[in-house]
């Protein structure tokens, strides 16, 4: 399956969906017009991917320095989808990075990470400049 890359803007995140490689990440800043014009792509890319046939691990990095409430809704589509392959048996971990004295996006993650059973997922603290 075709890498999924969509460069960030001001208001939405870069991803970087390396299918191949099993490696899935969203990072920068989320706040876009119309939510659902812009993940939607990304929901169907993401689906596609998880029903094709094979186990291979899948790691998932966040490392959103702002999201809004509309985001935090699309956020919570794409775990809910990782969950459910996590829970027929595919091995997916998320890591959850969040800045330095950022306590909010800390309390989003373990937030998020309350809602997820069968997904491994580790909250990373970066340095403020955010280096990972």
């Amino acid at each position: 399956m075709e890498s999924l890359k969509i460069p960030a803007t001001g208001r939405t995140p870069e991803v970087d969906f390396d299918f191949a490689q099993g490696v899935l990440r969203l990072s920068g800043e989320s706040y876009p017009d119309d939510v659902a014009t812009f993940f939607g792509p990304i929901f169907a890319a993401l689906r596609a991917f998880l029903a094709e046939a094979g186990g291979h691990p899948i790691r998932f990095d966040m490392e959103l320095l702002y999201f809004n409430s509309s985001s935090a809704k699309a956020l919570m589509n794409i775990f809910q989808m990782l969950e459910t392959a996590a829970g027929e048996g595919r091995s997916i971990s998320v890591t959850w990075c969040y800045e330095e004295n950022d306590d909010s996006m800390q309390e989003l993650g373990e937030d998020f990470a309350e809602d997820l059973q069968h997904v491994a997922f580790t909250l990373k603290q970066i340095p403020a400049d955010g280096a990972s």
